[in-house]
């Protein structure tokens, strides 16, 4: 018979001179005792009777446990009838922290007062971590508990020491499993996390009404030991399923005498710290003997990306090697892919995807969307006392199923709306309201607030007054991007297409690029941190090897592809896109078509809530007189050259061709007033509050050194920096002017002359 001793961390609290209070860390075990001795005692009695009746004892999940004590101010609030009442003074509490390693050998900190844990990777960071934890908890505590907690005493550390006979208790050796665990520890983590992983998010990881998929999930892990894929759109539930599958195996094990475990691996990691040839097999071998010892399901977050792990092609590629592992039964996995997804991977190593059973999660009905977002207000007025109102629900479902097309509910309404209490906790609201809602929608996609309210009408007049103070000559261009923005008004474009192809035709230097940022402003500028225009040089992809670089290749993601995923609503500017190697005009033609780009391993970049926009020069070149001649010949000059150069399909596949006419004189005039404008908001001229007037004789200069009948407007920036910035920039300097000065500008002999009037 072996014996060895358990020990169980005790936190104990000195209530009064006869009272001491002692819980036994890692159960739920609390007792209020004379003095310590009695505290240890009964707890001792009371874990000895538990043996006899189980044979077991209870896993205590903290071990080598320290107490620290991280004292947190906060300002108590009131909550009452939807308002909130801030106290002038904080309080001080003393939050005890135990800090140690889990069961699985993670570094954890647990809050035995507040019922709160969360696992940490850094001890420098500690400290911070726990004020950081502890203040978010405390944030939504009553002023009344938190005032009791102010006061309670300090704790102290012991420990409660059993012998234990460990022939009769073989299960519960935690000092073996550390030892074995090695490669777990290294590349995975448990699943379900620790308490304070699930607080950092505050939302419920909830199936709602889909409690037939959690059901079909674990009949085929628990009982079928099958290789399970949930297969649905983004947004469908997926991974709310698998979650909540999962913690119910891990749960209902609890009382088997192996309970089955979940280990969550991004496949990246199997690769990332090996160096030689077969290091990462090796890996992969002695994380399999591991998931073995544990009885462990692996939980691969992105499984596409096993078939990109490992090697060249999907053929010596980690998935490919676990083959044979999943086939003999040797190990488990579990994982989730789009339809896309799925074909790809039978079309890339069919053998692999024989090798899973799969649980499709289709798109939900709108009744039964509008259920689930009606249960997740209710969570939240419940935990978070923040109301989300049914016309907010509703408006938010509105706008995510017109411009969210790409993903399907519930997910992106349950992530919109997640943002939104995030938003209103952080600025203390207890209420979404619609002006919330819109807000909100806003700051996530830059439209502005005509396109996102039905009850706002499209003052016309003031959107081509808008344009015609950004685009200067070009009439028939201010029209037809005026319709553009009325046709998306009207909701009337394409939901399956980008909101509108545009080619600009015509010379250089006459407002194609403007016109472009005009229109990316006025559709996305209102609320992104990001510019809404993203311009490519198209001359950049000449090559037919360039169009890798454009769109990706395997793991390498493209430049048009990493612009897009990280700016869905902007306006592509394509420039010169005549210059570019023919086969990208074939990559663009399922961008023009349908809006989204699939790369070869199923990940779709959505290009519908994007204008996209080409300009070319083509043309220009055969172009005798600007200016002059018959404005008939000029536009079927253009037009001719564009559908000589593009194949029939490319051309078929635009909405509009817009045609730019050359600049007079008169035009170059108007863009220099408003290059000038421009000038004051410039932050040397800005900070200063000074204003800026300019003399005909100078206005006239810029005229003429800044018009090219060639190059169009382009030398007019040129000019305006060589004759005026550059001048003023010296005399700024050596002549200090008064704040919210106005300065008159002249030409003198071709010198600048600066009069401060």
């Amino acid at each position: 018979m072996a014996l060895e001793n358990l020990t169980y961390p005790l936190l104990y609290f000195r209530l009064a001179d006869d009272a001491v209070l002692g819980m036994l860390l890692g159960t739920d075990y609390q007792v209020v005792e004379h003095d310590l001795r009695k505290v240890k005692k009964s707890l001792t009695d009371f874990l000895a009777k538990e043996y006899k009746k189980t044979a077991t004892y209870p896993e205590s999940d903290l071990y080598r446990a320290t107490l620290r004590i991280v004292r947190v101010r906060i300002t108590p609030t009131y909550r009452l009838k939807g308002k909130a009442f801030q106290l002038t003074h904080p309080v001080e509490i003393p939050v005890p922290a135990l800090t140690g390693e889990s069961f699985y050998g993670h570094l954890e900190c647990h809050f035995p007062l507040l019922g709160e844990s969360f696992i940490y990777y850094d001890p420098s960071e500690l400290n911070s971590l726990i004020r950081s934890f502890a203040t978010n908890l405390l944030y939504a505590y009553p002023p009344e508990l938190l005032y009791q907690y102010a006061q309670m005493p300090l704790p102290e550390m012991d420990q409660v020491e059993i012998r234990v006979n460990l022939d009769r208790n073989p299960v519960w050796k935690p000092f073996v499993f550390e030892e074995k665990n090695q490669v777990l520890d290294r590349l995975t983590e448990p699943y379900p996390f620790a308490g304070g992983a699930r607080q950092r998010n505050s939302f419920p990881e909830v199936a709602w009404e889909m409690e037939w998929a959690v059901s079909q999930v674990m009949e085929k892990l628990v009982y079928q030991r099958a290789n399970v894929l949930l297969v649905g759109p983004s947004g469908a539930g997926k991974s709310a399923v698998l979650r909540q599958a999962m913690r119910k195996i891990h749960s209902e094990s609890r009382r088997e005498s192996r309970k089955r475990t979940f280990w969550r691996i991004m496949a990246q990691r199997i690769t990332a710290t090996t160096k030689y040839l077969g290091e990462w097999q090796e890996l992969v071998e002695q994380l399999i003997q591991e998931l073995k010892w544990v009885n462990g399901i692996l939980w691969v977050e992105d499984l596409m990306q096993l078939l990109l792990t490992g090697g060249y092609g999907a053929e010596d590629s980690v998935a490919a090697f676990i083959q044979s592992y999943l086939r003999q039964g040797d190990l488990q996995l579990v994982g989730e892919l789009t339809p896309v997804q799925l074909d790809r991977l039978r079309q890339m190593l069919p053998g692999f995807a024989e090798l899973f059973q799969v649980v499709e999660i289709p798109p939900m009905e709108e009744k039964t969307v509008h259920i689930i977002l009606e249960k997740f207000s209710t969570y939240i007025q419940q935990t978070q006392d923040i109301a989300i109102p049914g016309d907010s629900q509703q408006l938010a479902y509105r706008l995510l199923k017109r411009y969210y097309p790409y993903e399907v509910f519930p997910g992106k309404g349950i992530k919109f709306l997640a943002q939104c209490v995030h938003d209103a906790r952080i600025s203390g609201q207890l209420k979404i309201g619609v002006e919330e809602v819109i807000t909100q929608f806003t700051q996530q996609t830059g439209l502005p607030e005509i396109f996102l309210r039905d009850d706002m009408l499209l003052d016309q007049e003031e959107l081509r007054d808008y344009f015609n103070r950004r685009i200067i000559g070009q009439e028939e261009a201010v029209e037809k991007l005026c319709g553009i923005v009325k046709i998306y008004k009207a909701g009337l474009n394409n939901p399956h297409k980008p909101i509108t192809t545009l080619l600009f035709a015509g010379p250089t230097g006459v407002g194609k690029t403007a016109s472009a940022q005009a229109l990316a402003d006025y559709f996305f500028g209102k609320g992104q941190r990001k510019k809404p225009l993203v311009r490519i040089d198209m001359s950049e992809f000449q090559a037919p090897g360039e169009l890798s670089r454009l769109i990706g290749f395997g793991q390498e993601v493209g430049l048009v592809v990493k612009e897009i995923r990280e700016r869905p609503f902007a306006v592509l500017l394509l420039d010169e896109v005549e210059k570019a190697h023919s086969s990208v005009f074939d990559a663009l033609l399922t961008v023009l078509d349908e809006g989204i780009l699939v790369d070869s391993v199923g990940r779709v970049t959505d290009f519908r809530n994007t204008i996209i926009i080409m300009t070319s020069n083509l043309g220009a070149q055969s172009q005798k007189s600007i200016g002059f001649g018959d404005a008939t010949s000029f536009e079927r000059r253009f037009f001719s050259a564009v559908e000589k150069f593009f194949r029939p399909e490319f051309v078929n596949r635009l909405d509009q061709m817009v045609l730019f006419n050359a600049l007079g004189k008169e035009d170059i005039g108007k863009i220099a007033i408003k290059e000038l404008r421009d000038l004051e908001k410039r932050e040397g001229i800005a900070k200063y509050k000074i204003r800026l007037e300019y003399s005909e004789r100078l206005l006239e200069r810029l005229v003429k050194v800044g018009f090219d009948e060639r190059y169009g407007a382009r030398p007019l920036q040129r000019a305006i920096e060589d004759h005026i910035v550059y001048p003023l920039s010296r005399w700024l300097v050596k002549n200090p002017t008064p704040l919210a000065r106005t300065l008159l500008l002249d030409i003198v002999e071709e010198k600048l002359v600066v009069e401060v009037k």
